[in-house]
């Protein structure tokens, strides 16, 4: 499902500028469907900080960030924010494209490579587009295969995936997440992550996904549909209260109840 660096690339660029585009003819107070507490003018700052955060990232690699240090301000006017989200869009593709993807780079994830902001914030734009397009009430086709890969990257990263503080525990039962338009399959194990973080104190012992590799059986429930539809209830920008907006499921009932727990967590 991983796409070469340059195609995260063009994703990146595209995604953003069809962002900025449908956002530039929004009304600044209209409300995000998908994260109900942000207006226009709230979604568009918060791409352009996101953005402006990894671009020092990759511009500073391989030190982490300065913890609480400042960002930029926020500007007052939505033509100022249309001209910081441009400013800092243009510096994130500019660092990304002075950088290998094999460079090490601090990330909040295991992979500690510049490649991870690659992904992630081709990944975050398209998001955020579809953000900006339900605001306004507008759509356009996603890319299927980027689309498939948010929902490797939704699983394995954004609801799975252990620290190293953590430990996962599989049970054994398993979903099957299929993209029905690109053929893609992501094998999800159920099971348990407990740990305590340092940072935090704070003590984790709940029920968790893993992503796996087909275990040799069949699935104890299988989630399908088109990548795009998958994505996006993955991220919940569909209705999760309707049926028919989501994917088709069959299996263990039981099974799928606990993996639609898991990942039926808000993803900003």
């Amino acid at each position: 499902m991983a796409l070469a660096p340059l195609d995260y690339l063009a994703h990146l660029q595209r995604e953003s500028t069809r962002f900025r585009e449908v956002l530039a003819t929004t009304p600044a107070d209209a409300r995000v469907p998908g994260c109900p507490d942000w207006s226009a003018a709230d979604l568009l700052w918060h791409l352009a900080e996101v953005q402006w955060f990894w671009a020092e990232v990759v511009r500073t690699r391989p030190s982490a960030p300065v913890e609480d240090a400042p960002g930029p301000e926020r500007p007052a006017s939505y033509d100022a924010l249309l001209a910081a989200f441009d400013q800092h869009s243009a510096a994130l593709l500019a660092q990304l494209r002075s950088a290998d993807p094999a460079d090490p780079a601090w990330t909040w994830s295991s992979e500690q490579t510049v490649g991870f902001t690659y992904r992630r914030q081709a990944l975050e734009a398209l998001v955020h587009r579809v953000d900006a397009e339900q605001t306004a009430g507008r759509a356009s086709p996603i890319d299927p295969e980027l689309a498939a890969d948010g929902v490797l990257e939704a699983l394995d990263v954004m609801f799975g995936g252990t620290p190293p503080w953590g430990r996962f525990d599989g049970a054994g039962q398993h979903v099957r997440v299929d993209c029905t338009d690109t053929g893609d399959r992501v094998w999800v194990e159920l099971g348990r992550f407990t740990g305590t973080d340092p940072r935090t104190a704070t003590s984790y012992d709940e029920t968790d996904i893993g992503v796996v590799a087909d275990p040799g059986r069949a699935p104890d429930a299988v989630v399908a549909g088109p990548a795009t539809l998958l994505l996006t209830w993955l991220w919940r920008r569909t209705d999760r209260d309707d049926p028919a907006a989501g994917p088709d499921v069959s299996g263990d009932p039981d099974v799928h109840a606990r993996f639609a727990a898991v990942v039926d967590q808000p993803l900003t």
